[in-house]
């Protein structure tokens, strides 16, 4: 099951959730306030790279070109 991350637009609560399929989005509640108009947020990925450390965005180059 993918983890999407959701943003609460009503209090500003960020949370991750378990989601079974895109269409099982309209089940996701704010954990904060409980608002059900929550919208997906684009989040960054954490990667280890040479000496375990983390690296975000390790698969964009310098300069964030491809």
């Amino acid at each position: 099951m993918p983890v999407y991350e959701y943003r609460c637009p009503q209090c500003g609560e960020r949370f991750e959730k378990f989601v079974r399929s895109f269409s099982a989005q309209a089940e996701v509640i704010c954990p904060r306030c409980g608002n059900t108009e929550v919208e997906k947020a684009v989040s960054l990925f954490a990667g280890l790279t040479g000496g375990n450390r983390a690296s975000f965005g390790a698969s964009c180059p310098p300069g964030g070109s491809l």
